[in-house]
């Protein structure tokens, strides 16, 4: 049986953790920036973890993670 190929547009999306879990950036933060505030803006750099219900979506494109 060949070997199962990782989907290569989650790798860029996506990044697990020692957990298990997957981190993901936030989105909003590409263009249109000058309607947003600073405060917004500053809250959408940091990473955010994938919900609970996603995961098992996620988990599928990584098949040897």
């Amino acid at each position: 049986m060949p070997k199962m190929k990782t989907l290569k547009s989650a790798v860029k999306r996506f990044r697990s953790t020692s957990s298990g879990e997957f981190k993901k950036k936030k989105s909003n933060l590409r263009h249109i920036l000058t309607k947003k505030t600073s405060h917004r803006k500053r809250h959408l750099r940091s990473k955010n973890l994938v919900s609970k219900s996603d995961k098992n979506h996620v988990r599928f494109f990584f098949p040897y993670i």
